[in-house]
């Protein structure tokens, strides 16, 4: 069982399951969830106010690559893509991480962890 801790931003839309995918930076022992995990959420792990947001299955684990200006999932650069115009496409993703669009997520990312920012997408 894999577990992760959701800032209060991000809480609520993980427990009515709005949120289904969660971007996380590398780690030092390179352990994240693999498809087919249990995964159990929370917000606020390692306080008193620890809380159980709710338990789900790891689908996918994917490498993500965050940059000013580019959105790469896997080998996949959104910003190429050109479906729909790029920075819809890019809007749709952020909006499935809980962000209101890309910009608010590159911001988010920029402020949080520097860019460029390789890391895990975790789907559930």
């Amino acid at each position: 069982m894999v577990a992760y801790n959701f800032r209060p931003m991000f809480a609520s839309p993980v427990e009515i399951g709005r949120k289904r995918q969660t971007i996380r930076a590398h780690r030092k022992d390179g352990r994240h969830a693999k498809p087919g995990d249990a995964l159990q959420l929370y917000e606020g792990m390692r306080t008193k106010n620890c809380r159980k947001l709710r338990d789900a299955t790891c689908t996918a684990t994917i490498p993500v690559r965050i940059e000013t200006q580019r959105l790469t999932v896997g080998n996949t650069d959104l910003r190429a893509i050109g479906i729909a115009g790029d920075e819809m496409l890019m809007d749709i993703f952020a909006q499935a991480d809980g962000f209101i669009d890309w910009q608010d997520m590159r911001d988010w990312f920029q402020k949080t962890h520097g860019l460029p920012f390789n890391g895990v997408l975790i789907r559930w």
